[in-house]
């Protein structure tokens, strides 16, 4: 649906810190879902950790959050040039690790809308299997904070 440079036209994140290569399903105000392959030149994997290489879970987290903030400007595109950010994280889970080689299903939820507030569910799946779940607040807006 939409591929690493429509991504790049929505968000402002850049290597490395962009963490989605592609949106497979959106349903506007509702629901996004996006993916992230992980391969082993990842930055991080050099410091975490060289003997058994994970991504870390703040990294998972981050991920998910970009595909919220792709979901938000998306469903309000009168927020041109704007920012998503980050207000809490609650209800945080890891389930299993995630390695280089896995291709990480990144699920967003919404579960209310205040303008400019959003709360989403965030779910990461490797395998169909649950490898990371938070509940995600963000604001977003036009002006840079």
């Amino acid at each position: 649906m939409l591929n690493i440079l429509d991504i790049q036209k929505i968000i402002p994140h850049r290597y490395p810190f962009l963490l989605v290569d592609r949106i497979i399903e959106m349903e506007l105000g509702e629901k996004i879902v996006g993916i992230k392959n992980v391969t082993f030149n990842e930055p991080f994997f050099q410091g975490h950790f060289p003997d058994y290489p994970i991504m870390p879970g703040v990294l998972i987290i981050e991920a998910l959050a970009q595909v919220g903030g792709v979901l938000a400007f998306k469903s309000n595109p009168d927020i041109e040039g704007g920012r998503v950010y980050f207000l809490s994280i609650d209800k945080a889970r890891f389930r299993k690790p995630v390695v280089p080689g896995d291709q990480v299903i990144l699920q967003m939820d919404v579960l209310q809308v205040r303008a400019p507030y959003w709360k989403l569910m965030g779910k990461a799946y490797v395998k169909e299997e649950l490898v990371c779940e938070a509940e995600i607040k963000a604001m977003i807006s036009n002006k840079v904070i």
